[in-house]
């Protein structure tokens, strides 16, 4: 997975994948198999191939060990947030997403191990090189949750989850940006212990942070005809994308 021709391939097919994926979504009919397949699709290529970049940067042990505790730890989360409201308000997934694990959505659990660490990398590279735990933390947090801005209305939209009390930015309450920057915090110190920031920030994951920014901004505003989302998650995600976007001197171990 880490060595050698197969294994370095592993990341520009998987990331390839996503892109189709994510192409092909407003192509199908809402609510259709084929968009349902299709966000599998992007998932199934986003999670492996930010694993791979992890385990060529950091080690196999540690990008495996990463990824199947931050997919367990916020499959937990989801879990307490499904039955009791906490962190994100009171919501439940539908029938649509499968396979499920504890009646939560798998896809659900490994996207945020998938986007978790590019926006930690995209935080560190907009910050500059000297920059502080807390810092890092903060900012990770605050990349991650910006992807929400996007991710929410599209899956609210597909059916795949529902609120109990409708919020006013398309019907998503407030609470689930604040719960989502609560479990972003504890993801990032995670990330923090078991993907500690020796290496430049790498240029991968940073540019697959600035990928999925400009795919969604463009998706939202030319395929889906939604100028609100497209205007408020580029307004969340351009920032860290464009300032990472800028900063000079990456190396790729």
């Amino acid at each position: 997975m880490t060595s050698g021709p197969r294994g370095r391939c592993v990341v520009p097919v998987a990331l390839t994948l996503t892109a189709a994926g994510m192409i092909a979504t407003p192509l199908a009919p809402v609510a259709g198999r084929l968009r349902r397949l299709f966000t599998g699709v992007v998932v199934s290529g986003l999670f492996p191939s930010t694993t791979a970049r992890v385990a060529q940067r950091w080690g196999l042990r540690r990008g495996i060990g990463s990824a199947a505790t931050i997919v367990a730890g916020t499959a937990l989360v989801e879990k307490l947030g499904t039955t009791t409201g906490f962190p994100f308000g009171r919501y439940r997934y539908t029938d649509t997403l499968r396979p499920r694990l504890g009646g939560i959505p798998v896809v659900v659990a490994l996207a945020w191990f998938a986007m978790a660490v590019p926006a930690r990398e995209a935080a560190r590279a907009a910050l500059g090189p000297s920059t502080r735990r807390r810092s890092r933390i903060l900012a990770g947090a605050g990349a991650l949750t910006a992807w929400d801005v996007f991710l929410d209305p599209q899956m609210v939209a597909e059916g795949y989850w529902a609120w109990q009390r409708a919020g006013r930015y398309r019907g998503i309450p407030v609470t689930n940006f604040v719960g989502w920057f609560a479990t972003g915090l504890v993801v990032m110190a995670v990330l923090e212990e078991m993907l500690p920031p020796e290496h430049e920030p790498d240029p991968v994951l940073v540019g697959t942070y600035g990928a999925m920014a400009a795919m969604e901004s463009v998706g939202f505003a030319g395929f889906f005809r939604d100028r609100l989302v497209a205007l408020a998650g580029t307004l969340a995600m351009g920032p860290v994308a464009v300032l990472a976007s800028r900063r000079r001197g990456w190396t790729d171990g």
